[in-house]
């Protein structure tokens, strides 16, 4: 059986201000690793924060504002 990404199991319960990383927005956009990054290209799913050369997250308000926008 598959582990869930804690972030993802509590992103009700996040603030606005947290950030998640990969794993949570391939769940959130049922979607695969390659697929995510081509619609971030296109301005499908939001642009992520680039903290540092190796570290790469999504801000959870930005996230929840687009999805409420695409139901």
């Amino acid at each position: 059986m598959a582990r869930v990404d804690p972030a993802l199991a509590k992103f009700d319960s996040l603030p606005d201000a947290a950030h998640v990383r990969l794993p949570v927005v391939l769940a959130l956009y049922a979607c695969s690793r390659a697929t995510a990054w081509r619609h971030v290209k296109a301005g499908l799913i939001p642009a992520p924060v680039k903290f540092s050369e190796r570290i790469t997250a999504w801000n959870v308000g930005v996230l929840r504002k687009h999805l409420m926008k695409m139901n």
